[in-house]
C-alpha cells in the first residue's frame, strides 16, 4: 500500500517485497534477510548510519545490544558523522531487513541495501546501500 507517496507495510514479508521491487538503475535483489537481534531475538531497532562510509549499526530495543549490518564494523570508526534514522512521521523505531544483490556467478555479494519499516506508521524505505567490492563475501548474508 502507498499513502502520501510513501510505501507502507505491516510485516517482514511486506518489507521484503518492497526491497525486491526494481529500482531504476539499481541491481536486482536475490536475497532478503530479516534483521533479528543476535542476543535476544528482538525485531525492533533504533538504526544509526554512517552514510559517508556505507555503514549501519542497529540497537535492539528489547535488550540494548548493538550489532553491525554487513561489513559495517570495518568502516564504522572511520566515519566523520553518524545519524539516527528517522521516519518522515518523526518515529525512530524500526523493523529492518537487508537486501543482497549477488554477482552473476552467485559466489559473492555485489551490493547491499538496508530497508526499514517504521513501527509507528508502517512507512518503508531504503535508508542506506553500498557496494561490496571484494570476495569471498557470501558470509555477509548472515550479517543482517
Amino acid at each position: 500500500m502507498v499513502e502520501d507517496g510513501l510505501p507502507r507495510g505491516e510485516t517482514f514479508e511486506d518489507l521484503a517485497a518492497f526491497l525486491r521491487e526494481p529500482e531504476p538503475g539499481g541491481y536486482p535483489i536475490q536475497e532478503v534477510r530479516e534483521c533479528v537481534c543476535r542476543s535476544c531475538g528482538g525485531r525492533s531497532f533504533e538504526v544509526v548510519v554512517a552514510a559517508d562510509e556505507g555503514a549501519v549499526r542497529r540497537t535492539c530495543l528489547a535488550c540494548g545490544a548493538h550489532d553491525f549490518i554487513g561489513d559495517s564494523d570495518e568502516y564504522w570508526d572511520d566515519a566523520e558523522e553518524h545519524g539516527v534514522c528517522e521516519c518522515p512521521c518523526g518515529n525512530e523505531t524500526f523493523a529492518a531487513a537487508v537486501g543482497y544483490s549477488l554477482r552473476e556467478d552467485g559466489e559473492d555479494v555485489r551490493w547491499l541495501y538496508v530497508a526499514l519499516r517504521c513501527l509507528s506508521c508502517g512507512g518503508m524505505g531504503v535508508y542506506e546501500d553500498w557496494k561490496i567490492s571484494y570476495g569471498p563475501s557470501l558470509h555477509l548474508l548472515d550479517q543482517a
